[in-house]
């Protein structure tokens, strides 16, 4: 099989050599400056689909990018390198007190290259939300369901065909026995082998990231990309954005070269994420007079829990996503207690290892089981109630940002009532044994003693295990600039020329898998902004 994937041809490497511009920071000799139309930060789901309309739109667009230029060739599915490759802090980005782990894309193409290729458009009740509650405009169902039409065309999202793998089937079987509703993922593959390694990028070019499409489609079109680079702060000169000043950085993807990149363009584009992006504009001193840059930043927090089958369910081979239950995810309405949307996450070995938590023999016990172990995950949907603010941006001593997460009652009820329905669902699917991941649970061989331990249980932080793959919000949209950072074509309320095109832009979280909102969003937004550049 490794001869077969070694035998596609690379896609980035072959651009390369067919004359693409691309620079890698770790490879200056000396301080680069270049110019551009529009200069845009960032290369994942918003800067990835910004670059292709702009570029065809017929401007000189550069896009930015701190992390490697990876590609099928590289990709090797191994664990020990990719998460230190391809994430933020090595797949070690956490809040400020520890208690998320945040899983983030770090290379070119962005999380797209990494994600597990769920692909949801924004459910109608967020943006309902939205429009009624944050006063955006252009918002609507209808109004934005042209543009995930197109996007779901260019990237080949659709509803995955072959049966789900036995991770999955846990789900899907457990819902039934329980009465609740289910379906089935739609996903971005094209040709997909099934391998299940979505997570340490595709060896095979099926998933349609931004790594395999609109970035190739950017340089083709003139574009250049500038990797291995850090934008350290915006150029304003009064209430203009002139561009960026990036640090080159070592291979390493920690330290810097000492060079510095300089991208002069007429217009920028931030597409960093909802970390980074509020970052920048803090390091860059932007103008923020309703002290909003930072704010309600959220992570769609993440509970895990562990079960034990005697058959075998192998959950680190097949397509790591392909059932999801809303089941309780608008059970409340879009207010009211905390709700969550129900999936699996892919078991690949070093991933559980961090996962399930545990120490010494404990821990290798657990890790001796994975193969007959499930891994059921709940995303909690934050930012549509009063008591849910979600996190601030700020920045450490070295200027680094880092997101602080205040855990409060509403939360903890969150996450305990998502344990319990995950207990639920896990033992209807024929689990032996079940266990909330926690550093105080052990795993209960029925439902009513699950319940009870989890009731139970302390939500504190770094208690409980909590993750996160989904950072939205930082930069919010707004009606004006009381109400968000940039107006709901992404424009900055305070710079002529500066716009946000990504995730950090959301109001709320959304209450699925980001990726295909972004797409569909950027498109519709860069669309917009080409028509008033050229």
């Amino acid at each position: 099989m490794i001869k077969q994937v070694k035998d596609i041809p690379d896609i980035i490497q072959q651009g390369i050599q067919s004359g693409w511009k691309t620079w890698s920071g770790s490879q200056l000799a000396e301080d680069l400056t270049l110019e551009a139309d529009v200069v845009i930060i960032g290369t994942g789901a918003g800067g990835g689909t910004a670059g292709e309309i702009l570029s065809k739109a017929g401007l000189k667009v550069i896009l930015v990018e701190e992390g490697p230029l990876k590609s099928s060739n590289k990709f090797d599915m191994q664990e020990s390198s990719a998460y230190s490759d391809l994430y933020q802090e090595g797949m070690a980005r956490g809040s400020k007190d520890g208690a998320f782990t945040i899983m983030q894309g770090r290379c070119v193409g962005g999380s797209t290259t990494v994600n597990w290729t769920s692909s949801f458009r924004t459910p109608d009740e967020t943006l309902n939300h939205w429009t009624q509650h944050h006063h955006l405009a252009g918002f609507s169902p209808a109004e934005m369901a042209p543009w995930f039409e197109m996007m779901e065309k260019r990237l080949n999202v659709h509803k995955w065909k072959k049966a789900p793998n036995a991770n999955n089937q846990v789900l899907a079987d457990g819902c039934d026995k329980m009465g609740y509703s289910w379906k089935t993922i739609p996903r971005n593959v094209s040709g997909c082998w099934d391998l299940g390694y979505c997570g340490t990028g595709c060896p095979t070019n099926a998933k349609q990231s931004m790594l395999v499409t609109t970035i190739p489609e950017t340089l083709n079109n003139n574009g250049e990309l500038v990797f291995r680079a850090q934008a350290r702060r915006l150029l304003v000169k009064g209430d203009r954005v002139e561009g960026v000043l990036c640090h080159a950085m070592h291979e390493d993807g920690v330290t810097y070269t000492g060079k510095k990149i300089t991208i002069n363009a007429k217009h920028t584009v931030m597409a960093c994420g909802g970390i980074n992006g509020p970052g920048l504009l803090l390091r860059s001193n932007i103008p923020d007079p309703k002290n909003l840059i930072g704010k309600r930043t959220f992570l769609h927090p993440v509970t895990f829990s562990v079960s034990e089958f005697e058959n075998e369910i192998a959950g680190y081979y097949g397509a790591p996503q392909s059932t999801y239950s809303d089941h309780f995810q608008w059970i409340h309405g879009a207010t009211g207690p905390i709700s969550y949307k129900l999936e699996v996450n892919p078991m690949q070995p070093a991933l559980m290892a961090a996962v399930i938590m545990g120490h010494g023999e404990q821990h290798r016990k657990q890790m001796t089981m994975l193969p007959r172990m499930n891994s059921m995950i709940a995303l909690l949907r934050d930012g549509f109630d009063e008591q849910s603010q979600g996190g601030s941006i700020e920045l450490r001593n070295d200027d680094s940002p880092v997101i602080d997460y205040e855990f409060n009652d509403y939360l903890k009820d969150g996450l305990k009532r998502s344990l319990i329905t995950m207990a639920e669902v896990q033992f209807a699917g024929g689990a032996k044994r079940v266990r909330p991941v926690h550093t105080r649970s052990d795993f209960s061989t029925t439902l009513a003693d699950a319940k009870n331990q989890i009731n139970q249980l302390d939500c504190s932080p770094n208690a409980i295990r909590v993750g996160s793959a989904h950072v939205m919000g930082g930069c919010a949209m707004g009606a004006n600039e009381s109400e968000g950072v940039v107006d709901s074509m992404g424009q900055s309320f305070h710079l002529d020329n500066l716009s946000i095109l990504d995730g950090s832009t959301f109001p709320t979280s959304i209450g699925a898998n980001p990726q295909l909102s972004i797409y569909g969003m950027v498109a519709k937004q860069a669309t917009a902004l080409a028509k008033t550049l050229t």
